[in-house]
């Protein structure tokens, strides 16, 4: 995905999504890549992706939540 950065990487999907509502919240971009087998939950992973250039403000705003 060119000109994307990846921000974070989980197996939660409920996670994942929440990291997205905080991002878009704060007027980031974010798009989900659900890597995740569908009969094997244990492959792969679900992956999210911020615009390039947002991903300094984004890789903060996570750090800050995360640390929440």
């Amino acid at each position: 995905m060119k000109g994307w950065y990846k921000l974070y990487i989980t197996r939660n999907y409920a996670e994942a999504s929440i990291i997205k509502g905080m991002l878009e919240e704060n007027n980031i971009e974010v798009v989900i890549m659900n890597k995740l087998d569908s009969s094997y939950l244990n492959f792969g992973d679900i992956e999210l992706y911020v615009p390039a250039h947002l991903k300094d403000i984004a890789k903060q705003l996570l750090d800050k939540a995360l640390l929440n």
